[in-house]
């Protein structure tokens, strides 16, 4: 068995809120369980092309926003 360099985290209080490794040793354990992001199914986005009528255009609605924090 391979040794962990583990470095504990706590609060103000010293009690403990996460433990850090390092990222190599983090791949070695992730390796045998072939842990993957989840795939990401595509949208095809050309089918709402067209389906927003805007009242004004995207650059004066972008300034009246910014103006109304002013």
């Amino acid at each position: 068995m391979q040794t962990v360099q583990k470095r504990l985290v706590t609060d103000e209080e010293h009690s403990p809120l996460a433990v850090q490794i390092n990222d190599d040793d983090w791949l070695r354990i992730e390796q045998p369980f072939k842990i993957q992001a989840p795939l990401v199914q595509e949208v095809d986005l050309s089918r709402y092309a067209g389906t927003v009528n805007l009242t004004e255009s995207a650059l004066a609605y972008q300034a009246r926003s910014r103006n109304e924090w002013s």
